[in-house]
């Protein structure tokens, strides 16, 4: 066994100070006072009071490093968007892939298996973000790569073998069946790059749909009398929505009210980052359109929001200043309540025993100093 000690641990009721979390095999077998732990654990390092709390999850990373996962479907290239991350307190990732050719897809599927076989720090799965979207709301999405659902595509998106698997679609632009056909298969189905009213959203509920990708992004907008896909998003208790929190992707009232109109506790951060975040380049491309990083904000020359220079740490801090929630509050929106979204609440998000020792030492000021995955120090 092994401790960290001294520490002020956010756990899931709340602050407790001068604990130890002690790991074995990288799973939190105790968390408890300093003077009761136990003394077979080795101490890996006092923290001196320093502030601990869960990883962070991020079911939608882009890229990060100056790797954009879809010109690098790679395991190096989920190395360099993983530790590009870590620095920022994310010890869990879905590398996102952008709509793409079908053999684009397969190769960041197997890259993605190789990279959990491998050990790669901080693997949940893969998270295909298209190409089975609207072109009415493609954002920088290329149009040339949208296309419908078919048996070959349905096959390729059930062949992940390690992790997790979500699926960023427009329900109009599919059917029922299909949704219940991937949900049947363990995939996480989710709406995105969409026209879909609230009929057709809830009937892909019914179906098996049950996260909302970038709300209010790339959604039709809601109106008093077709309050359509958001609306439906909001008002039902099935519905997991991502949300943007950099304050460019949507005005930070709209964030506030979708947090008191959600049912349940099922609003939580993405970053939906791009080559930028943890990368002295700011300027990268998108299927050879130029992407320019200006003041935290990514944008193609006609203007076009093209993902985000966002990182989690700075997801939540945002959260603190503009959503009117609190440090814990904003904590669990980066890491319990991704978890649950994806169903791995008993693996990873919280500072307990039975789960992954993914942690974060945060400075004074609030800045990532550490993290580790499983026990073992990352950065």
């Amino acid at each position: 066994m092994q401790a960290l000690v001294n520490a002020r641990v956010l756990t899931p009721k709340g602050y407790k100070d001068k604990q130890s979390v002690v790991f074995k095999d990288g799973v939190i077998v105790a968390v408890c006072d300093d003077e009761v732990r136990s003394a077979n654990a080795t101490i890996l390092q006092d923290l001196g009071g320093g502030e601990l709390i869960p990883g962070f999850v991020d079911v939608q990373v882009n890229g990060g490093g100056g790797v954009l996962f879809n010109d690098y479907p790679t395991v190096e290239g989920i190395k360099t968007i993983g530790e590009a991350h870590r620095k920022f307190g994310t010890t869990g990732f879905f590398p996102t892939l952008i709509s793409d050719d079908l053999d684009v897809m397969a190769r960041a599927i197997e890259a993605v298996d190789m990279a959990i076989q491998q050990g790669v720090p901080g693997v949940l799965g893969i998270h295909l973000e298209g190409p089975f979207l609207n072109v009415e709301k493609k954002g920088v999405h290329d149009p040339s790569k949208i296309k419908t659902i078919g048996a070959n595509e349905l096959a390729l998106m059930s062949s992940l073998k390690a992790g997790k698997t979500i699926i960023t679609l427009a329900p109009e632009k599919t059917t029922p069946d299909i949704i219940s056909a991937l949900h049947a298969r363990g995939i996480i189905v989710c709406a995105g790059h969409t026209q879909a009213s609230y009929d057709e959203t809830m009937i892909a509920m019914d179906a098996g749909l049950t996260g909302f990708t970038h709300l209010f992004n790339a959604m039709r907008a809601m109106e008093s009398r077709r309050p359509g896909i958001i609306a439906a998003a909001l008002e039902d208790k099935r519905g997991w929505c991502g949300i943007i929190a950099d304050g460019h992707h949507v005005h930070w009232a709209m964030l506030r009210l979708a947090l008191r109109a959600k049912v349940g506790d099922q609003v939580f951060l993405v970053t939906d980052a791009m080559p930028s975040v943890g990368a002295m380049q700011k300027e990268f491309s998108i299927g050879g359109d130029a992407i320019i990083v200006n003041d935290g904000k990514c944008m193609t020359v006609d203007g076009r929001l093209a993902g985000s220079d966002l990182d989690m740490i700075g997801a939540v801090l945002n959260a603190v200043d503009h959503l009117n929630v609190d440090f814990p509050q904003a904590v669990r929106m980066a890491s319990i309540l991704p978890a649950r979204f994806v169903n791995m609440q008993d693996r990873l998000g919280e500072i307990r025993v039975g789960l992954q020792a993914d942690l974060i030492l945060l400075s004074v000021d609030q800045k990532v100093e550490k993290t580790w995955i499983k026990g073992q120090a990352i950065s």
